[in-house]
């Protein structure tokens, strides 16, 4: 079949597809929206308090508006705020999984950034009321007969939970620049804590070294404090388990550019070689629903109607379904996909 035969036919199978699953009387049986996979996850709750907690950091305690019972969690979760701007963010919780009435959350100020921690310290005072979604928990904790856990900074605030549940078995390195913008010091009595301007550049091959036999080691701190832990983990613990968490997805490497068909509004949008199809889609329609960004919640999965996948998500391979994308993590593997979406 010639070029222009396979794009008439492609367009012709799009026209049938708009008509049965988006305009036609049946098509809120047969396609329904996105957003329904998060169904349960939204709630507003008030600020209740506002505390500095190290310099340009800012610890928001949150609670239902009716002072009720929150959703329980465990160390590792984070909460999704939606900011009054309509930014959305994603944030550790690191307070007391016990207390069912208030979440705690805890935001660096990045002057350099796009604008979201920027809004949280200079807009939300106590009283002001957000949506969040969640929690969800990427970064679980694991049972293990030991733990060491390495926080670089902000990186702390996932940590600080498991440090808690760990008790005894656990030991905490804490790393950063300088104590006056390492938050929560105050709660840590028994961390190691070992800023840059005392203790110079902390050497992290060593620092795992210092891991237990069959210990897991949790790592959460800036990316290049990431990508070092993970190349060099399991030559200090082979008999070890390695745990990292994000604050941000990882860049796109190894990427080729393609073309992607928004099935329900037929527009295609070019995705660049370092872009993730997510953004991509997100320039045409702002409302895509997502979460994690990094390929593990499925906030984002949708039905893919044509092409091939290469997928990059965290589902297992047993478990993977070729004819469904995470577009935040996977992409083409060939030069054109056709999602429903």
């Amino acid at each position: 079949m010639t070029a222009p035969a396979a794009l008439r036919l492609l367009g012709t199978a799009m026209d049938v597809y708009k008509q049965v699953f988006v305009a036609g009387a049946t098509a809120p049986l047969l396609s329904s929206p996105q957003p329904v996979r998060n169904s349960g996850f939204d709630r507003d709750v008030v600020v209740e308090a506002v505390e500095q907690v190290a310099l340009d950091v800012v610890a928001l305690t949150l609670r239902a508006p009716d002072g009720g019972v929150l959703p329980v969690w465990r160390p590792g979760a984070h909460l999704e705020l939606f900011l009054p701007s309509g930014r959305q963010r994603r944030y550790s919780l690191c307070g007391n999984p016990r207390d069912r009435f208030r979440y705690r959350i805890a935001v660096r100020l990045i002057p350099g950034g796009d604008g979201g921690s920027r809004e949280v310290h200079e807009t939300l005072r106590a009283g002001s009321v957000l949506r969040i979604r969640g929690p969800r928990n990427a970064f679980g904790f694991v049972e293990a007969p030991s733990y060491l856990f390495i926080a670089g900074g902000i990186g702390i605030t996932p940590i600080l939970p498991m440090v808690r549940a760990a008790g005894p078995r656990g030991r905490l390195l804490y790393l950063g620049s300088s104590r006056d913008r390492m938050p929560f010091l105050d709660e840590l009595p028994g961390a190691e804590v070992r800023p840059d301007d005392e203790f110079g550049p902390p050497d992290l091959a060593e620092l795992l070294k210092s891991a237990e036999p069959g210990a897991a080691v949790y790592v959460c701190g800036p990316p290049g404090m990431l990508a070092a832990a993970q190349r060099l983990a399991f030559d200090s613990n082979p008999t070890g388990s390695l745990h990292v968490e994000r604050f941000a997805p990882a860049p796109v490497e190894g990427g080729r550019e393609f073309d992607l068909t928004l099935a329900r509004t037929g527009r295609t949008v070019r995705v660049g070689a370092t872009e993730t199809a997510l953004a991509a889609i997100q320039r045409v329609d702002p409302r895509v629903p997502y979460s994690c960004r990094q390929g593990f919640c499925g906030s984002c999965e949708t039905r893919v109607l044509a092409g091939a996948v290469e997928h990059r998500d965290r589902v297992p391979k047993a478990l993977a379904r070729p004819d469904r994308i995470r577009p935040c993590v996977s992409r083409a593997a060939g030069d054109a996909l056709v999602l429903d979406c």
